[in-house]
């Protein structure tokens, strides 16, 4: 019987150490690809490169029950690549991280990680999106994602291998920054705002020119049910996303903003 194929992929690039980390603990249990670019691509959401060809390569790996390819694309491009040019066969199953970085509230917009993980969630396969929190400045290197938590991730997985995740529905995972795995929260994604997202940059044409920074803010930093609280508290958050992005709850509200032209 063959084992589970995880297709791994993440957006901080192929040699970043969270993606590596990820593919040797499941290896454990699986075969796994590793389909990633070339280098990072953070913030790169959910784009596709449209304008220009997109190529990958073969890399070779002495890890057992592993291989590994690296493209030019961005993470849905790896993702796309894979499905259809590299893979033996449907994946059983989509991991994007580990993401040196969280990708909680708001951030999961912006995330070239989870971007990948919508896209594989789009074409029906159980998705999980895996980041760290760090502050920023700090390197994952340094501050690993402890293999107490690793067992836990990969208890999880086979979980859904075995039972698998409700239609459209994937997962964005957030390791808080901590020794020792504290357990599970399920949560809902906190309201937050990025601002000041802008610093200065030297330009030697003489242009204005801006670096992509910027601070966050939790809006509701008092709330316990959210992705933020269970990090600040220790707990590993999980947050199930939907891909129907529709506002059902709002619906009627909006009818009435149509009325009498509505049909």
């Amino acid at each position: 019987m063959n084992k589970p194929l995880i297709l791994i992929t993440n957006d901080d690039g192929y040699e970043a150490a969270g993606i590596q980390a990820l593919a040797r603990s499941v290896a454990t249990f699986s075969e796994v690809y590793i389909v990633a670019p070339d280098g990072p691509r953070s913030g790169a959401a959910a784009s596709i490169t449209c304008n220009i060809p997109v190529s990958y390569r073969k890399l070779t790996t002495t890890s057992p029950n592993q291989h590994l390819y690296t493209s030019t694309g961005t993470p849905v491009d790896c993702v796309k690549l894979a499905w259809e040019q590299i893979l033996p066969r449907r994946p059983d199953l989509i991991l994007s991280g580990i993401n040196q970085g969280d990708n909680a509230s708001i951030s999961i917009h912006y995330s070239g990680t989870m971007g990948a993980v919508i896209e594989g969630c789009m074409k029906g396969i159980p998705s999980l999106g895996i980041s760290l929190y760090l502050p920023r400045g700090q390197r994952y290197e340094d501050h690993p994602v402890c293999p107490e938590a690793l067992q836990a991730l990969n208890t999880l997985c086979q979980r859904i291998l075995s039972d698998g995740l409700p239609q459209d529905v994937c997962l964005n995972i957030n390791f808080p920054n901590r020794p020792s795995f504290q357990g599970w929260r399920l949560c809902r994604q906190a309201r937050g705002l990025w601002s000041a997202e802008w610093a200065t940059a030297s330009n030697p044409h003489g242009e204005q020119s801006f670096w992509l920074t910027g601070h966050f803010t939790d809006l509701e930093p008092e709330a316990t049910d959210t992705d933020f609280a269970a990090l600040r508290n220790g707990f590993a958050s999980i947050v199930p996303i939907h891909i129907d992005m529709t506002a059902h709850e709002n619906m009627n509200q909006i009818q009435l903003l149509l009325s009498p032209h509505s049909l």
